[in-house]
Order: C-alpha cells, then structure tokens, then sequence
C-alpha cells in the first residue's frame, strides 16, 4: 500500500547528537529491499546529509532521492542532481535578512543551493552545528549582495527562547503581509522560505514524477516545519517527542521517539 516514506531528521529520525540508531537503519534497509523509497525530508542542506545517506546505503544511488531546505530543492542522490529547485526572490531575502538584521540577539543562517553562511554566529548555535557536521563561513555584511549571484534556497533566524522565535515570526509575516513562509524547527530556529514551498508540496512535486500519490505516501516528522509533509501524506506519522500540533496532525503516533520510531512506523505499516 505504501510506497514512499519520507521523513524528517533532526529529532525524528537523529538523535540529540545527531547519530542514528541501529534500530532506525536497519529498519530503512529492510524497506528499501521491499521495494519502499525512502527520502530524507529536512531543512538542512542535502551536502550535510552524505554521511547518513551513506549509513542508510543511498549515498550516490540513482532513483534516491532527497528534499531539502524545508522542500527548496529536491536532489537526485547520483551526483547530488537538481530535480526541482524553489529559490527565494533575491530582493525577497534581502528584505528577511533586514528585518532578522533589527534583532540584535539572534544570528540568521542564509543557505544558497550549495553552501552555508551565518551572519553574527552564537555559541550555542555553533555548538548544536558541529552535532550535526554542518560546513558554513560566516560573514558580516550588513546586506545580502555579495550573493546577488546565487539561489537563496531560505534564511533563518536562530534563539533558544521561544518568545524571540515568535517575535521574529510575528516581525516577519507582518512586514510581507502573510505572504511568505515562516516555520519552527529543532526548539531553535525561525525558517523561512518563499510562499508555496515547503516540505509537503515537494513530496507530492516528487511522489508525482515517480507515479506515487499521496495516499502512498507516510511523512514522519516532529516539529512545526513538518506540519506541511503531514497533512498531505497519506499515512501522517508522529514521532512520541513531537509536539502536540504534531501528534493532532497524525494517524499515528509512535511508541518511541528519535531512538526507534522511524523504525516503529517502518514495522507496523511495512512489515
């Protein structure tokens, strides 16, 4: 019945230190020799992600895919090919990177199609990025020209404390009018991404050039910028340390967290 699992990373199928269980890649494998595709659905950038995919034994394999930047681009595993790109509007991140420019206690993330750069980096960001082996340079510029050449895949905002995160959101939508894409991810971040992308329109943009439909889709996920995967997916899975949007959102909720509910779901909907 399902033929497609998509799944989000960073504290649904990685743990805190950003490894993965036994538990969850021997699972993926046995779905994969089912004949069950499965696509890391993140917002990171899909360059981080080769360690896992070679974990999961998709690194570089035709006809693997991965969704990244919260569905800014879809990549082809072999040779990391672009099979759909959804990039900002240059004068469109200008004017987010101005506006998370007035907040002077967070440091903004800006991601072109193939690298990293952070403007007035935080310690404890640093700290959480080398968990996850995240490359980036950082820069101080106070405008976004220097990349006026590039595709701006989303820029996000980083703090700890929630009522920043949600002054930086209300900031934001306000200043475009609602006309743009503003999530949560990781307890952390404020991401933002052009109106219309995210992560459930680039697995159905996806399921639809490979033959599947939604209803043959499960998107695992545990955070507010997986809410989109979920609610088109045909089987909406949370993850027991999802938040509680999450869990409302979903068919079904996991037993366990990050150590094994990727492999939880893979049993009870695979097996």
């Amino acid at each position: 019945m399902y033929r497609l699992i998509t799944s989000d990373l960073d504290e649904t199928l990685l743990r805190k230190d950003g490894s993965i269980s036994e538990a969850n890649v021997s699972a993926i494998k046995e779905a994969a020799a089912a004949g069950v595709k499965f696509v890391p659905n993140t917002g990171r950038s899909f360059l981080t992600i080769q360690p896992l995919l070679q974990t999961l034994g998709l690194f570089q394999q035709p006809d693997e895919y991965v969704i990244s930047y919260n569905g800014g681009v879809v990549v082809e595993n072999q040779n990391n090919r672009v099979i759909v790109s959804n990039a900002m509007p240059h004068d469109e991140a200008e004017k987010v990177f101005g506006i998370m420019r007035e907040f002077d206690d967070i440091d903004i993330h800006v991601y072109t199609l193939d690298h990293l750069y952070i403007y007035h980096l935080r310690a404890d960001d640093q700290a959480y990025l080398k968990t996850r082996g995240v490359a980036y340079d950082e820069f101080n510029a106070p405008t976004l020209a220097a990349f006026k050449n590039d595709q701006i895949m989303k820029i996000i905002g980083m703090h700890p404390q929630r009522h920043v995160q949600d002054r930086l959101y209300q900031a934001v939508m306000t200043r475009f009018n609602d006309q743009i894409n503003c999530t949560y991810s990781s307890g952390q971040y404020m991401e933002v991404n052009h109106l219309g992308v995210d992560k459930g329109k680039a697995v159905l943009d996806l399921g639809q050039q490979l033959g599947i439909s939604a209803d043959e889709i499960i998107a695992i996920g545990d955070n507010d910028n997986d809410l989109s995967m979920l609610r088109v997916a045909g089987m909406p899975v949370a993850v027991a340390n999802g938040i509680d949007s999450v869990k409302q959102v979903a068919k079904y909720v996991t037993d366990h967290d990050y150590e094994r509910g990727v492999a939880d779901a893979i049993k009870h909907f695979i097996d």
